[in-house]
């Protein structure tokens, strides 16, 4: 099977569907390859910042998903058992200033659904890129294994959004661009019953000594927890018994207790998240471009991978577009601009939430007593002044150099011809 298009696009997570929705948006013809079924998926990421949740406004997404999100209020970090720092979104001078939290399942649905209407996406699912399809070194799309076979999909531009082991990346020899860095600390997760006495408007941060875990609320009502563990230290935990794990639980919130009791009861309760970053010093190449944590994988501080998959997203949708405008013997030049032209505007921003991230898990991770007591006058400092807390979290929440979703131009229901 041979498919001709304009954009193929291998990957059909936020990145990768709400790249296709802005595209068909904008009257082009998308090809979407995704790997695994929806069902089959195991998501941890819900938390969209308020600028994901301006982006998703910008496509015409929000609407339809408003009445199964939940809103956040605040951000609260208690050190040693004392509060020392509480954040309101409320102080953020912008239309879209909460946090929300949406089950990805939801979220890839209605950009899906969102597509779907306008035409124009034929999703190919499941598929996997196995091949690139090149001419005179420039990729023209990705030979494909599917349930029926091989497909090639021949497209004007190939967009890698398949995520933080990118085959699209390793295909094109984009990897070798590629600076993989793990931090110090892995990740076990899980999801335990909504304690009654906790805001269920908050983020929470809990740290003792050099161990924290992160405290989020779903939206089936549930909380989301990550616990840090050393790298590499899964199968010590494990082997100290499913006590330990409860123990490491109690100390950092003991409102959890009784619902761990219920709900904690194998470690098949769990799962365990790699932690790494990865700065892909160059996006693309003639014919193709990476997108979200493809070109940029970033921890799960402060929830950013959805955030700027999406940012990604509708920042590349209209250079594509014009690029793809071009007459026919300038449109390989004006592609390569394009994508040079999207990892110039998205990296400034990129690197100052990854940096945001890299400090605050350094601080989280602090053991030393003169360390643990300067963490904690540092987060008092930042809690008395309003100013300085808008200026500590803008990056993460509102980050500067982030693109509008909603297209420079009136969207088309019929692709070009």
């Amino acid at each position: 099977m041979t498919v001709t298009t304009d954009v193929c696009v291998v990957g059909g997570g936020p990145g990768g569907r709400a790249l296709a929705l802005a595209l068909v948006r904008l009257g082009r013809r998308v090809v979407l390859l995704e790997q695994r079924a929806a069902a089959a998926r195991a998501f941890r990421g819900e938390s969209l910042t308020p600028d994901g949740v301006r982006l998703l406004a910008g496509l015409g997404v929000l609407d339809r998903v408003r009445d199964r999100t939940h809103e956040v209020n605040r951000l609260e970090i208690a050190d040693g058992g004392s509060r020392v720092l509480d954040v309101s979104f409320e102080i953020f001078p912008h239309a879209y200033r909460r946090p929300v939290e949406l089950a990805q399942p939801t979220l890839l649905a209605a950009l899906a659904d969102a597509a779907a209407e306008y035409g124009g996406c034929t999703v190919l699912e499941p598929a996997s890129a196995v091949g690139l399809l090149e001419e005179g070194g420039t990729v023209r799309g990705v030979r494909a294994k599917t349930p029926g076979g091989t497909a090639e999909i021949r497209a004007e531009v190939t967009v890698g959004a398949d995520g933080r082991y990118s085959a699209v990346r390793r295909l094109s020899g984009l990897e070798h661009y590629a600076r993989r860095t793990p931090l110090e600390r892995d990740v076990v997760w899980m999801k335990l019953p909504f304690p009654d006495a906790w805001d269920r408007h908050a983020y929470r941060v809990r740290i003792d000594s050099g161990r924290h875990g992160l405290f989020l609320p779903s939206t089936d009502g549930t909380v989301r927890i990550g616990l840090n563990i050393p790298k590499g230290g899964l199968r010590e935990l494990r082997a100290s018994g499913l006590e330990r794990l409860h123990a490491r639980l109690r100390r950092l919130a003991p409102e959890l207790a009784a619902g761990a009791f219920e709900g904690l009861r194998s470690w098949s309760d769990t799962a365990l998240l790699d932690i790494f970053t990865t700065d892909v010093g160059r996006w693309s190449a003639p014919g193709l471009v990476l997108i979200g944590d493809a070109a940029h994988t970033l921890s799960p501080i402060l929830g950013q991978g959805v955030n700027h998959a999406l940012a990604d997203a509708a920042a590349l949708a209209p250079l594509l577009d014009r690029a793809l405008a071009e007459p026919r013997s300038r449109r390989a030049a004006a592609l390569d601009t394009a994508t040079l032209a999207f990892q110039q505007a998205r990296k400034d921003a990129v690197r100052r939430s990854r940096a945001l991230q890299l400090r605050q898990e350094r601080m989280f991770t602090l053991s030393a007593r003169p360390a643990v007591a300067l963490r904690r006058a540092v987060y008092r400092v930042v809690d008395s002044s309003p100013a300085l807390q808008r200026r500590v979290l803008a990056p993460a929440y509102f980050p500067r150099g982030a693109v509008a979703a909603t297209p420079d131009r009136p969207a088309r229901t019929e692709p070009r011809r």
